[in-house]
C-alpha cells in the first residue's frame, strides 16, 4: 500500500463520477460487479470492500455511450473499506477510442 502523504503523479487526469458508473471486473476466476468512483484515460478507481490485492490484474468492462469498454488493469493502490486504483495495461483501439469520447463529454 501506498503512503496517502506522497502525492500521485497521472499521466492523464480524472473525472469524478458522483453517481458512479457500474463496473464488472473479475480476478482470479472470481467475478464483481462495483461502482466506478472516478475515471480517466490511464485508469480508473474502483468503489468496493473487497479489492483485489496490489499488483493483481483484473479484467475489467463497463458501458459507455457507443458500446462498452474492455480492458485488463493492474492493481496500483488498496485504500481499506474505500476500493481499488488500476492502470489500464491492454485496451482496444475501438474501446479507448470509445473512453475518450466519454472523458470529452464528461470534462
Amino acid at each position: 500500500m501506498k503512503n496517502d502523504s506522497h502525492p500521485v503523479k497521472r499521466r492523464f487526469a480524472r473525472v469524478a463520477l458522483p453517481k458512479g458508473m457500474l463496473v464488472a471486473w473479475q480476478h482470479s476466476g472470481r467475478r464483481s460487479v462495483s461502482r466506478v468512483a472516478t475515471l480517466g484515460l490511464g485508469g480508473l478507481f474502483i468503489a468496493t470492500s473487497d479489492p483485489a490485492p496490489v499488483g493483481a490484474v483484473v479484467k475489467i468492462v463497463f458501458d459507455v455511450p457507443g458500446g462498452e469498454v474492455r480492458a485488463r488493469a493492474i492493481v496500483k493502490n488498496v485504500k481499506d473499506g474505500q476500493g481499488m486504483a488500476v492502470a489500464f495495461i491492454d485496451m482496444g483501439y475501438a474501446d479507448r477510442a470509445r473512453l475518450d469520447q466519454l472523458l470529452k463529454k464528461l470534462a
